[in-house]
């Protein structure tokens, strides 16, 4: 839906425009401008409302800007990360389940749907749900109502559906993966986040804003930044967008403890982050698997590199009757029936041996080293991976894990 501009209520009457303070959406580009006043038309309204954007790109923020300036604000906004719950028990967390409906379920509990009655529930990363559930998200817009797992009462709700996502839905639902009717239905409006790199003029207004947030909060008397050290700001492409933007802002404050920021400081810690960039990139153009993959692969050859720094120390200082030869240490490669090998081993690998080892590979040994040093708690694990929990669910089906761990 295009939603046309206006500064008219529909009583003919000029309309406030809400300021970037007021609705916590800083900028002046154009674009964004363009979204505030969309947020502004759309708010008082209950349309479902889509939010596409990359990572870290601000999508939650103007969720919460919609909710905060509709007739809806004095309720509660639920926020879901789909992305981040098991689908085995994301329907349960949801919909709400009766006592008994499972094992574990001692007593009745309402689920997102029922707490955000009355107000919003923003699905965030609803490109992860699953087609199931899906379905029961479908009829929930549809017929305002649904059925808690194990109940056969159906529940009425009224609530405002706001998702978003930094998926392609559209090719999703030509590969099947997303539900071509529930795509309709939550893309009534839908607003486009541009990355920071295509709004650059804004980037001054975030560091300032950034700058004042974090000297307030941690009492740091800070003297400001150099016209020539916001230009610098400028000059970066910022992958990871207002995320990374704020997280650089915090990090150079404190680490030069207040002191005046110029062009200078601001390269040499660009700098720093562009030794790990250049010889690991991650590119930002491949699909969300393949970049997970690669993220992986970024972590596990540093934490070589870092291992392998430990060993040659202890091995330079044990006994010569307790010195075991590298090329004895074994590597793990696949399910083993007859013996467990320690995780810590297997990401050692001699120095002698310059080949690096394959994606797949490398993706295994971390993630079986993450499961064992959260006692195989998953949800432990992937926050170590930093990865969703639905991730590592799929990749431990993959690589057959669960049969691994049995045999230990």
């Amino acid at each position: 839906m295009k939603v046309k501009l206006s500064s008219m209520t529909s009583n003919g009457k000029k309309s406030k425009i809400f300021s970037s303070d007021e609705m916590g959406i800083i900028g002046n580009s154009p674009v964004i401008q363009q979204i505030r006043a969309i947020i502004q038309q759309i708010a008082p309204t209950n349309i479902p409302v889509l939010i596409l954007g990359e990572s870290g790109s601000g999508k939650e923020l103007v969720a919460r800007a919609i909710h905060q300036h509709s007739t809806r604000s004095k309720n509660r906004m639920i926020i879901v990360n789909c992305g981040a719950i098991p689908e085995g028990i994301l329907e349960s967390e949801l919909f709400g389940h009766q006592r008994g409906a499972f094992t574990g379920a001692v007593e009745s509990r309402k689920g997102y749907f029922e707490l955000a009655d009355g107000g919003t529930l923003f699905l965030d990363e609803i490109g992860e749900m699953p087609l199931e559930t899906q379905v029961k998200v479908l009829r929930v817009l549809e017929d305002k109502e649904f059925l808690r797992v194990g109940g056969s009462t159906p529940q009425k709700v009224d609530v405002r559906i706001i998702a978003a996502t930094n998926r392609d839905l559209g090719a999703a639902v030509k590969g099947g993966e997303f539900r071509l009717d529930l795509y309709y239905r939550i893309n009534a409006v839908k607003i486009v986040l541009p990355p920071l790199r295509k709004r650059k003029e804004d980037i001054p207004l975030l560091v300032k804003k950034f700058a004042k947030e974090i000297c307030a909060e941690n009492h740091i008397d800070f003297k400001g930044f150099t016209p020539e050290a916001l230009k610098a700001f400028q000059e970066y492409s910022w992958p990871g967008n207002i995320r990374e933007l704020k997280n650089f802002v915090q990090m150079i404050i404190i680490l030069e403890k207040g002191e005046s920021i110029t062009r200078k400081m601001v390269y040499e810690h660009f700098g720093q982050q562009e030794t790990v960039d250049r010889n690991l990139l991650v590119p930002l153009n491949i699909p969300t698997d393949k970049a997970e993959r690669e993220l992986i692969y970024r972590v596990l050859l540093e934490l070589r590199s870092e291992i392998a720094q430990i060993k040659d120390f202890l091995f330079s200082n044990l006994p010569a009757s307790h010195k075991v030869l590298p090329s004895s240490l074994p590597v793990w490669t696949g399910p083993v029936r007859n013996s467990r090998i320690p995780v810590e081993e297997a990401t050692i690998v001699p120095e002698t041996d310059n080949k690096i080892p394959t994606l797949e590979k490398a993706e295994k040994e971390l993630i079986l080293r993450a499961l064992d040093k959260s006692n195989w708690n998953k949800r432990k694990a992937a926050k170590l991976l930093d990865i969703s929990e639905r991730t590592l669910y799929r990749k431990i089906k993959e690589y057959d894990f669960d049969n691994y761990k049995k045999i230990q």
